[in-house]
């Protein structure tokens, strides 16, 4: 039986808007919150406790407000994989949730928007636990600048972590335009996940800072992609692909389709016939990423000479397609997989919280 913990008090968790306002009310100008909000990341140093261009109060005050953007969430725990190139991360929030971390190859790292998702999707660990509760956009900001301490050159953030970002859309965007203005990470390197919903396209127009856009698809068949993401908007695969068409070529960025490959379930000829049809002529990359072994799981990944069939088959029309290794599969990369077996050593089946 899993533990279920119950807390009286009442948990404020800081946000963007908080902290903005902390600093206004210390005398910061736009000059000032902007360096502060740079040194965040690193980008700039912080300022000197004798540095004549931000107000004494305002100086004063810096160290400590540093600390507490530093206890937003805590690192529990690490897990490098064997090539050194992807590292896990286990965060502790300060309600005790915990939420995962990628540091990923290449200079990025993917990061978690909600505790739990409501999705449900049938192949992820996380779609298990069901929404405990949003992140604020602090908590998905300090993320990145958890990050950055460890690699400095991180300079691309996947929004693909715990959560579905379309169902905590006001922090992610806010999280987005804060990253965007002030952590030197290029727009089009800022890339948002999502199943699909008509009000992530409807904000994105609105959106001074314009991420690119990845499409979590995994199927064309209406029916099998319903059972596949249970509770994913009842938006229809040609809508969701006609609006991802539009917001790609009024941004210069393809979208980033994502697939993950299950033997006999995904990986049909039927599948690969309906992709041909459906981004043809599309400004758009198709990833295909076998499944990660989850426990208890019947999901397997594909032969990957099979694969290379569908690659083929997709070239000849065109269709830019892409099979990867999954990233972090040697430390437990498949989200949620690490915030599970904390749980577990933890002698917690669940980490529902009841305010």
């Amino acid at each position: 039986m899993g533990v279920e913990f119950i807390f009286n008090v009442h948990f404020s968790f800081m946000t963007l808007e908080d902290l903005h306002n902390k600093l206004i009310a210390l005398g910061a100008k736009p000059a000032h919150y902007g360096h502060f909000y740079r040194a965040l990341f690193g980008v700039v140093p912080w300022p000197a406790s004798d540095d004549q261009r931000f107000p004494k109060k305002l100086r004063e005050a810096l160290p400590a407000t540093q600390r507490e953007v530093d206890r937003v969430l805590e690192v529990v725990s690490t897990h490098q994989g064997e090539e050194e190139a992807s590292l896990k991360l286990l965060f502790k929030l300060q309600d005790g949730h915990t939420i995962e971390s990628v540091l990923l190859p290449r200079e990025g790292v993917c990061v978690s928007t909600q505790v739990g998702c409501a999705v449900g999707c049938v192949f992820c660990m996380t779609g298990q636990s069901g929404l405990i509760r949003q992140l604020s956009d602090m908590e998905i900001v300090a993320q990145v600048i958890a990050a950055k301490k460890l690699r400095p050159d991180t300079r691309k953030v996947v929004f693909m972590g715990m959560g579905e970002p379309s169902h905590n859309l006001r922090n992610v965007l806010s999280a987005i335009d804060f990253l965007g203005t002030y952590s030197q990470i290029p727009h089009k390197n800022l890339v948002l996940s999502t199943v699909g919903d008509h009000r992530v396209f409807d904000a994105l127009k609105t959106s001074k800072v314009k991420p690119a856009l990845a499409i979590s698809l995994h199927s064309t068949i209406e029916e099998k992609r319903a059972r596949l993401l249970p509770r994913a908007s009842k938006i229809s695969v040609l809508a969701l692909i006609t609006q991802a068409e539009s917001y790609a070529r009024a941004t210069g960025y393809p979208i980033q389709y994502q697939w993950t490959l299950m033997k006999g379930v995904n990986d049909g000829d039927d599948e690969l016939a309906n992709i041909e049809k459906l981004l043809a002529g599309k400004y758009a990359v198709m990833n295909f990423i076998p499944v990660n072994a989850v426990a208890g799981s019947s999901f397997i990944r594909p032969d990957w000479d099979r694969c290379r069939e569908m690659a083929v088959v997709l070239k000849r029309s065109r269709i830019l397609a892409k099979f990867r290794h999954s990233a972090a599969q040697d430390v437990e990369g498949g989200c949620g997989q690490l915030r599970s077996r904390y749980l577990k050593e933890m002698g917690a089946g669940n980490d529902k919280c009841v305010f």
